[in-house]
């Protein structure tokens, strides 16, 4: 009988599709396992490996001279000026993410595997399979940077290939092989087509017993007691002056992979033992348990997506999403497909999509005891902060950033744009990619200089930015853009988007808190902003300027940003704007039923205390079809397009179902689904500095608070209102009789 949820998945046989292979990453190096004895292949990826395209090159459009011209127009009434902001350019994708290749090896064929079970321990990180005569063991070490395998079979051909689907037929490839003291070195190295950027695979291979042979371009193990392989891959950016660079790297790092394993019996429980500790630790800071039937824990995965219904469903996907989140996090934050792809035609260029993918699938970190991944999520921003002020003075003549829509990592330059999705005009980007970092300032109850920095640029843009004003003195923001939609009888350019609004008001308070030497006048420049409208639906209409129609069929809900993340609309402050908020989440529909619009729906659902509203968008989602066997996810149902929004965002919609928190708030049991009523969600960190477990049955519930702060908050649960006074160190154990 299983005591607890399963923190793990198996598979009674082999992937089939890379899409079904188990995952291990280290949010640098990715590995996707197939778990086949006879011809066994692992996709190695490497956050930084993106394809050349041109995207490398481009600027940002030089529009700054224009934009007093647009401005006057689009005030004007010419509702479709803004189809004329452009350089003329056609769309530019950013560099597309691309696998690096793929460790093949291959034993004689033998029948059909007797007693095989390939697993993927979340705890540990560990993709495994094994059947009679044979076993493997992966993991990708968080610890020191190598993605490790151990095999136990006697014969084994081993080689490095780069022929995944969609690979460019005239990428330069040269191998290496050469025998060594621990056995031999196998090396990859790929040049781009018509480009001096190249990449490096290295691969360090251990052999215990038998003999070693070469076979170029691999090599041909015999009567071994075991094979350990540890792997890395280099991006190479292309220094002219100095063309040898790809191959001293290459020898430096396999003098690194021998270090790794020099005078040790056991090397491979050695890496793991250092890898689990700091994997471990992340992963089991948070659990969710919904006393789910442990007949129905104990199957495959696969067959428990086909129980959409089950409690173990949920809790396996919750935990899966966990991981992977973990995994996929660290130099950099999640791509729209996490850390992996086995195809270079990667959707989307794999890209970091910041006006909504980048956001929900990291939505869970503060509230889930994830720094791991804000501080990735930080990464990718302050590397970039540089370009963020190349983008305002190009294209508005501000000082301050701007974000891009896109990124590919190397570039956060705006230049993905075009006519019918006008990116460049988003101004709302940066008050959203910086909410999880104060999110996390709060929760730890610290302030990052970084975050402070970043954000008085954003205050400066707005200085700059908001310079027009309506007949009431009211500031305008124009031009302004509502990913990715348009008004149902205007172009996508507008003016005062409901986001906009809500993300200039937040980002100048937001400043002004962190900073209260300019507090005064920064907080006078959100105060002239206009209120949100409430159209004639009873809805908050996605634009605020009179005239513009709503457009309701649409996956994104940006105009919904002040419900959330932000607190700016709620049903306890701003009743009136939470009803049309609400208006306008019953009035919105699916469009092409992509994972992040129905998650995106059920976020806000849960701020706005509707328990079978999330309930609805999360059936959506398991019900659609949309995990694959390796619990990653797709864009869109019957397992369309791999994407890791659905699986990374979920476990958010859980927390947000059962645990919200302010830096003066918490809101217990807020909108809990009926199919759940009995459950434990254990070491929540709130935003006013407490770790909080929560259990719940059909007649009560139970929360103990850890305070790290001594503050006093407001607690919400359905009976309604009352404070709570926290000291810290000492605990606080809440009996609620309704929620």
């Amino acid at each position: 009988m299983s005591a607890g949820p399963v923190h793990g998945t198996w598979e009674p046989r082999p992937a089939a599709r890379w899409e079904d292979a188990f995952l291990s990453g280290n949010g640098r190096h990715g590995a996707m396992v197939f778990g086949d004895p006879n011809d066994e292949r692992i996709v190695v990826t490497h956050h930084t490996l993106v394809r050349p395209n041109g995207a490398e090159y481009a600027r940002p459009p030089e529009l700054a001279a224009q934009l007093p011209a647009l401005q006057d127009r689009l005030l004007a009434g010419e509702l479709s000026a803004a189809k004329t902001f452009t350089d003329g350019r056609a769309l530019q994708w950013v560099q597309p993410f691309h696998p690096a290749f793929q460790i093949r090896l291959r034993r004689a064929p033998s029948t059909e595997p007797h007693h095989y079970r390939r697993s993927v321990d979340f705890t540990t990180g560990v993709a495994a399979a094994e059947c009679a005569g044979w076993t493997s063991r992966v993991f990708v070490s968080r610890a020191d940077d190598v993605l490790v395998q151990q095999v136990t079979t006697p014969d084994l051909d081993i080689s490095l290939d780069h022929r995944l689907p969609g690979a460019p037929r005239d990428l330069a490839v040269g191998h290496g092989a050469v025998l060594t003291p621990e056995g031999a070195l196998l090396t990859l190295r790929a040049r781009y087509p018509g480009s001096d950027r190249a990449y490096t695979g290295v691969t360090l291979i251990v052999v215990t017993g038998g003999r070693t042979t070469l076979t170029p371009p691999g090599l041909r193990i015999t009567g071994a007691e075991s094979v350990l392989l540890l792997t890395r891959v280099l991006r190479h950016t292309g220094d002219p002056g100095a063309p040898d660079t790809d191959d001293r790297d290459a020898l430096a790092q396999a003098r690194a992979l021998g270090d790794l394993i020099q005078d040790e019996e056991d090397p491979y429980t050695r890496l793991l033992d250092h890898h689990t500790e700091p994997h471990r630790t992340a992963y089991e800071r948070v659990t969710l348990d919904l006393l789910a039937d442990p007949a129905e824990r104990a199957l495959p995965g696969s067959e428990l997506l086909a129980r959409p219904d089950s409690p173990a469903c949920l809790e396996r996907l919750f935990a899966a999403g966990r991981y992977h989140l973990l995994s996929a996090a660290g130099m950099f934050p999640p791509r729209l497909t996490g850390l992996w792809t086995g195809d270079w035609n990667t959707a989307w260029s794999g890209a970091f999509t910041n006006d909504a993918n980048l956001n929900l699938q990291t939505s869970s970190a503060a509230a889930a005891a994830l720094p791991e991944v804000t501080e990735a999520h930080a990464s990718l921003i302050h590397r970039q902060l540089g370009d963020w002020a190349d983008n305002a003075r190009a294209i508005f003549g501000a000082r301050g950033v701007v974000a891009p829509p896109h990124s590919d990592g190397e570039s956060g330059l705006t230049y993905h744009f075009s006519r019918e999705y006008p990116l460049h005009l988003w101004t709302a980007g940066a008050d959203w990619l910086l909410k999880p970092l104060v999110d996390h300032d709060e929760t730890r109850g610290e302030r990052d200089p970084r975050t402070a920095h970043a954000l008085a640029q954003v205050a400066l843009f707005y200085e700059d930015f908001l310079t027009r004003t309506d007949a009431d003195g009211h500031l305008i923001v124009v031009p302004s853009y509502s990913p990715e939609n348009r008004p149902a009888n205007a172009s996508w350019g507008a003016i005062n988007a409901a986001m906009d609004l809500s993300a200039a008001r937040h980002a100048l308070l937001t400043a002004a808190d962190y900073h209260p030497e300019r507090a005064e006048g920064w907080r006078a420049l959100a105060d002239r902003l206009p209120p949100h409208r409430i159209n004639a639906d009873g809805a908050l209409a996605e634009w605020a300027w009179p005239g513009l129609d709503d457009t309701y069929d649409h996956r994104h809900l940006s105009h919904l940003y002040g419900v959330w993340p932000l607190d700016e609309i709620n049903p306890y402050d701003t009743p009136d704007l939470a009803a049309a908020a609400y208006r306008a989440l019953e009035l919105r529909g699916a469009e092409n039923d992509s994972a992040h619009g129905h998650l995106h729906h059920a976020l806000i659902a849960a701020r706005l205390r509707d328990g079978e509203r999330v309930a609805h968008a999360l059936g959506q989602v398991l019900k659609g079809d949309f995990f694959h066997a390796s619990l990653m996810s797709a864009h869109y149902p019957n397992r369309d397009v791999y994407n890791a929004d659905a699986a990374h965002t979920l476990p958010a919609v859980l927390l947000e179902m059962l645990v919200q928190s302010t830096p003066d708030r918490l809101v217990l049991m807020p909108a809990l689904p009926t199919a759940y009523p009995t459950g434990r969600l254990l070491g929540i960190r709130t935003r006013f500095g407490a770790e909080l477990d929560l259990t719940w049955n059909q007649h009560e519930a139970t929360a103990v608070i850890r305070p790290t702060r001594t503050h006093r908050v407001e607690l919400r649960t359905s009976s309604g209102a009352e404070p709570l006074d926290l000291v810290a160190g000492e605990d606080r154990v809440l009996t609620l009789g309704t929620w």
